[in-house]
């Protein structure tokens, strides 16, 4: 049976300290706090059409520039904001996904006042809301999306989410631990809950 291991981790982070360190403290832990949870739909949103690695080299500065990713303070934001932080360096300097940090807040506080936390709108699409924790032994089994994160994305639209399609679902769901895809074998997948 081949893993896609590289010192006992998935070999995706391999070669990059910064991505190494993401993968062994964050990826596939579960995130329950609101604000952590904006912060990640903010820079999966940043990411589409880049890499993880561009955007995750720029967190601090998108941090910066979105108020340490605090929900009331990015909805605030008004158009004289979104042309100071198209001068911003570190940051990716794209109108739409810049305005789109602005409408998400905005969407996300609606969201949680709906469900008391975005916890708690998350779980609800989970069979039984409690996290998944695949079994994949190789990278190339790891799906760009689900019909969950189908369902997910698709109820985000409608709730006037914008750069978060099914693919960028998916990689936030991984991303804050609702999926744990980290390979059979690598040090830090969690056990299955049976």
């Amino acid at each position: 049976m081949k893993y896609d291991l590289v010192d006992g981790r998935c070999a995706w982070c391999a070669g990059d300290t910064l991505y190494q360190s993401y993968h062994d403290n964050e990826w596939g832990r579960l995130v329950t706090d609101d604000n952590s949870l904006f912060e990640l739909i903010s820079l999966e949103g940043a990411q589409a059409g880049l890499t993880w690695l561009t955007i995750l080299r720029r967190r601090e500065a998108y941090r910066e520039a979105f108020h340490r990713f605090v929900p009331e303070k990015v909805a605030a934001m008004t158009d004289a904001d979104v042309e100071r932080l198209m001068q911003f360096d570190g940051i990716v300097r794209n109108r739409l996904k810049i305005k789109s940090v602005i409408t998400n807040a905005r969407c996300f506080i609606a969201t949680v006042a709906e469900f008391g936390s975005f916890y708690n709108y998350i779980i609800s699409f989970f069979p039984e809301r409690r996290p998944i924790v695949n079994n994949f032994v190789s990278l190339s089994e790891l799906p760009a999306s689900t019909p969950l994160s189908d369902a997910m994305a698709r109820d985000m639209k409608r709730r006037g989410f914008k750069f978060f399609g099914t693919t960028i679902c998916y990689a936030f769901l991984q991303s804050a631990g609702f999926v744990d895809d980290h390979l059979a074998g690598c040090v830090c997948r969690r056990q299955p809950t049976p």
